[in-house]
């Protein structure tokens, strides 16, 4: 059986995180250093978050589904699960896997504010995933 707290508690700082972050303009007294630290916060637990989903993932893929051999990777495994009818859009996916690259390489202020701006859709897709994988609803 897999356990998916790992999975969920990614999620859920993420959402919590991402939250703190849209609030930021509303908040009073943040420096332009502390702001700049929200928006980093956010975007390495989008990697985090990521990372986890897709690894739980092809947990789910081996041994749910009962697939012997998941290759090691994101996109081939979101092409599995897409193919076993656990994703909506494979093409979303691919978007997020190139946002994941993207911060891996460059934090450069382009790069975190087109990550930024998919947050919100991750959040939502991956949210539906952990449900659909794990059959808990989100909370």
């Amino acid at each position: 059986m897999i356990n998916y707290d790992k999975l969920k508690n990614s999620l859920k700082r993420l959402e919590e995180q991402h939250e703190n972050y849209l609030r930021i303009g509303e908040k009073e007294g943040f420096s332009t250093l502390d702001k700049e630290a929200i928006k980093e916060s956010v975007i390495q637990r989008f990697e985090t978050s990521y990372d986890t989903l897709w690894k739980h993932l092809k947990k789910h893929l081996e041994e749910v589904v009962g697939i012997p051999e998941v290759p090691n990777g994101p996109k081939p495994i979101f092409r599995m699960a897409n193919e076993n009818n656990l994703l909506d859009d494979i093409e979303k996916w691919f978007v997020y896997a190139q946002a994941r690259i993207d911060t891996s390489h460059d934090y450069s202020e382009e790069k975190s504010k087109i990550v930024l701006e998919k947050i919100s859709d991750y959040l939502k897709d991956s949210i539906l995933l952990f449900e659909t994988i794990s059959n808990e609803k989100w909370q």
